[in-house]
């Protein structure tokens, strides 16, 4: 999938990340656009439940975002989403201190903390970096 899919993954993003920070269709199309950038879109029932958008550099894969919309959630569809990338090479991103759910989902999916980036995120929060523990 191409830069056509913005504005799908512009309305997952709002409807997953509500109240957050959310990126505008233009934002995924820039990301899109750069060589190695690659998203995977989760189906139900021929229905847009998610998607990963990574990008991948040498043997190193990162996770720009992920989302699930609220309606598929507790579905198994952010772990299927994250375990389409493993077999990418060493994966890493980070994720808000607080957001205790996304840590617990990539703890499931065998990553581990590798450090933290305070100030990370525009309201000032930090983020833990996670990098899969398989290698």
């Amino acid at each position: 999938m191409g830069i056509e899919c913005a504005p799908l993954l512009a309305e997952l993003h709002e409807a997953a990340f509500h109240g957050g920070e959310v990126w505008s269709a233009a934002s995924f199309i820039d990301l899109l656009s750069m060589q190695g950038t690659e998203v995977v879109i989760a189906l139900i029932d021929n229905s847009p439940a998610g998607f990963i958008l990574s990008r991948t550099v040498l043997d190193e894969t990162e996770i720009l975002t992920l989302a699930v919309h609220p309606y598929f959630r507790r579905r198994g569809v952010g772990r299927s989403l994250v375990q389409a990338i493993l077999p990418k090479g060493q994966v890493f991103l980070e994720v808000a201190v607080c957001n205790n759910p996304a840590a617990a989902l990539y703890e499931k999916c065998g990553f581990v903390k590798a450090g933290l980036r305070r100030g990370y995120y525009r309201d000032g929060s930090d983020a833990q970096v996670l990098v899969s523990s398989a290698f």
